[in-house]
């Protein structure tokens, strides 16, 4: 992900215009402070705040390894202590009483070792299955961006059909990005009040992907019927029309608490227009913007 620079009064000014123009919160971003205001007479800052930021980059979680059992007779001739030497002789005294009668009468030696040859082979499949670390203590590889858009594609279209539509997606990847855009006829239900449903989809299909193939470095989105492109639109309509009044009157406008998709669309409007500036504050899910004179 690339960085972006902001400036502000403070260095949380700063981060809080980093984050609205990621569209992220502070716990998904890492942050580089490049000035700082400088003291100057009677109290007062001088100067402005810079701060680089970028998304930060998920990190594949370690896999934990499963502890084989030790086969018999490995420890043999490198120094084994007696106490352990007196437990493996009290196991094997349990799984003769154990296996008394059954194994001679089935022909199936005694000592239980081909029950403890049948573990392997399943906990190695678990590891497999799981994407965890090998035996050789080597860590999984963050899978191919592609193999992550295909499950999400399929995640989403298995939702849509619980909720009985017929769609088809489209994706669209660049970089470690990707779009995911979802068709259909009558797909409002997907959206939501606000887009809210849309986020709660978006959320579900990056965690149905990070199930199945383990952690990834990926940024994605999800769209249902071109709901982003028009509610982009919608938004930037608004904050042209808040930027003239709060021309007019020189009085400030607080907007109601939005997303941070939609504040970036906001504050990357408002940048294109004089005599105003913008700002954020609060704390999601209440966060919102304040448009103020410039």
């Amino acid at each position: 992900m690339e960085w972006v620079e902001t400036t502000g009064k403070t260095v949380e000014d700063a981060k809080d215009l980093a984050l609205d123009q990621l569209g992220v919160t502070a716990d998904e971003a890492e942050f580089e402070v490049v000035d700082e205001p400088r003291p100057g007479l009677f109290g007062r800052l001088r100067g402005e705040a810079r701060v680089r930021a970028r998304v930060r980059p998920a990190a594949v979680r370690p896999k934990q390894h499963t502890r084989r059992p030790r086969p018999e007779g490995r420890g043999e001739g490198r120094g084994e202590t007696a106490a352990g030497e007196a437990g493996a002789a009290r196991g094997d005294a349990r799984r003769e009483r154990n296996d008394s009668g059954r194994g001679e009468r089935s022909g199936e030696p005694r000592g239980g070792s081909r029950r403890g040859n049948d573990a392997i082979p399943a906990r190695r499949d678990d590891r497999r299955r799981d994407g965890a670390a090998m035996g050789d203590g080597s860590i999984a590889e963050s899978p191919p961006v592609e193999d992550v858009s295909a499950a999400a594609e399929s995640f989403v279209v298995g939702l849509a059909g619980a909720f009985g539509y017929d769609v088809t997606t489209r994706a669209r990847i660049d970089g470690t990005e990707i779009d995911v855009a979802i068709e259909g006829e009558g797909l409002g239900l997907l959206i939501g009040p606000g887009g809210r449903t849309l986020l709660a989809v978006q959320d579900l299909a990056r965690v149905a992907a990070q199930r199945r193939l383990g952690d990834h470095e990926t940024r994605l989105r999800v769209d249902v019927a071109g709901y982003r492109e028009k509610r982009r639109v919608a938004l930037e309509r608004f904050a042209t029309s808040v930027a003239e009044q709060v021309r007019e009157t020189s009085m400030p406008r607080a907007l109601d608490p939005m997303p941070s998709a939609d504040r970036k669309v906001i504050h990357d409007t408002l940048t294109e227009l004089a005599g105003v500036t913008s700002r954020s504050e609060g704390e999601d899910p209440y966060r919102r913007i304040i448009i103020s004179p410039a």
